[in-house]
């Protein structure tokens, strides 16, 4: 595995190639423009002598020995074609050079001037007829782009140097200045895994950066309200779970000593019997709800009839309705209404749904269990009279322990996990569920699955 490198190693490293790459084209631009730029007042240069010496000879041929040795001088070599048409001068380069630019062609009216190249060199070649029969031409080896890069050589070596300082420097001070925003994230995020919950990441550096850090920031306060739910539905549950685990251990220890005899001893019985099956109920609500969200939650999927299952529910809720006093009654088709879902689960959230509103209900007031079919989806309902639950409490009603944190004093009985149970099955169902007003004063809790026939 290859070892990761830090931001300020990488951001130096890209300064430092980029400035590299700037360099080099720099150095072959510079190349190529100062060759051309040389070439062309080399060129300039040696036609204005051409009309000089020309112009010269043409008045008096005694200096031209002299003007010769000038430009030789100056690196100019003089080739001359006289009345015989042979073209003659000290240096052989230079005859060749001015034989293959048409020296012969030159007239005062149209001078020569070309490029030419003898053996691996490159000359200019500017033409000056002096009179009818006599013409001059001054030939200059031209500097190629390669003996200008040779020159140059150095001072881009010299630049390349320091612009790759100036980038390293600029690099290394960039990438701490990025880098010091997300090392104080990173610490952040390093402090809330090991559980700290008050820290937050200051919004500064770059735009990215600060959209990072707020993600953090908002984690964390997502991260610590969670944890407060989550402590706030254990210590209900706890409290849940004490409550019948003392009645049971009071009962038992007043049959083991005695205290409890003759006929008082079926009624304790009978309490012990209750608050064990609360204990069991609620433990069982707890094991289903966190089996919700692991992936081996088991669904046994049939063809189900959901009015012969609401018909059995409903005559079950019937007569437990009927004890504490509640009117019940059930709005189902007459006709099936036939869903492949899982009969138990659905039956465990109809039950769910029938105890949450059962226990809220006073006594003379109406619960009615309803189902329906809209456009190929089964609707069922439970409806109830009791108090019901304000707008914002019919949205966080399917949160865990929510509804039971705020009515604990007033509705008691509740575990704070049935709703969150409930909500899970449907989903898990494949349904939906939402939480509203009814009709008969109280809450309505809609479940809708599809696929009804």
């Amino acid at each position: 595995m290859n070892r990761p490198t830090s931001l300020a190693v990488r951001t130096t490293a890209v300064c430092l190639a980029v400035a590299g790459v700037m360099a080099l084209v720099a150095a072959i631009v510079a190349v190529r423009l100062v060759a051309t730029t040389s070439r062309d007042l080399t060129r300039q240069t040696l036609a204005d002598q051409a009309d000089v010496v020309a112009t010269q000879l043409a008045r008096s041929r005694l200096g031209a020995l002299r003007i010769t040795q000038t430009l030789r001088g100056q690196g100019v070599e003089v080739a001359r074609r006289g009345a015989t048409g042979a073209v003659t001068g000290t240096d052989r380069v230079a005859v060749l050079a001015a034989r293959q630019a048409g020296i012969e062609r030159a007239t005062p009216r149209r001078p020569v001037s070309a490029s030419t190249v003898v053996g691996w060199e490159t000359l200019l070649v500017e033409g000056r007829a002096v009179d009818a029969q006599t013409s001059i031409a001054l030939v200059r080896r031209v500097e190629t782009a390669q003996g200008i890069g040779r020159r140059l050589v150095g001072n881009v070596v010299f630049a390349l140097g320091v612009g790759l300082l100036v980038a390293a420097a600029a690099g290394w001070l960039l990438a701490r200045r990025l880098s010091r925003p997300l090392r104080r994230t990173a610490a952040v995020a390093a402090a809330m895994r090991s559980g700290r919950r008050d820290l937050r990441v200051p919004p500064e550096g770059p735009l990215e950066l600060v959209a990072v850090g707020e993600s953090i920031n908002e984690l964390a306060d997502a991260l610590e309200h969670s944890e407060a739910r989550q402590r706030e539905f254990l210590l209900s549950v706890s409290h849940e779970l004490r409550t019948p685990l003392t009645a049971v251990s009071g009962f038992a220890e007043s049959l083991a000593d005695g205290v409890v005899a003759g006929d008082e001893v079926p009624e304790v019985g009978r309490v012990i019997g209750r608050e064990a099956a609360r204990l069991d109920r609620l433990v069982s609500d707890l094991l289903d709800l966190a089996r919700l969200g692991a992936d081996d939650f088991r669904l046994d999927l049939a063809e189900v009839d959901l009015t012969a299952l609401a018909a059995e529910s409903a005559a079950v809720w019937r007569t437990r309705c009927a004890a504490a006093g509640v009117e019940f009654s059930a709005d189902t088709p007459a006709h099936p209404v036939p869903v492949r879902t899982d009969p138990r689960r659905v039956r465990q959230v109809v039950d769910g749904l029938a105890e949450n509103a059962l226990r809220v209900t006073p006594p003379g007031a109406p619960l009615v269990l309803a189902l329906r079919v809209e456009r190929g989806t089964a609707v069922l309902e439970v409806r109830d009279g009791g108090p019901g639950l304000s707008e914002q409490d019919y949205r966080s009603a399917f949160e865990r322990g929510v509804l039971h944190a705020r009515y604990s004093a007033t509705r008691p009985g509740g575990t704070g996990i049935g709703l969150a149970l409930v909500h899970g099955l449907v989903t898990r169902l494949g349904g939906t569920i939402e939480a509203g007003p009814a009709e008969e004063g109280g809450a309505r809790f809609t479940v809708r699955l599809p696929g009804a026939g």
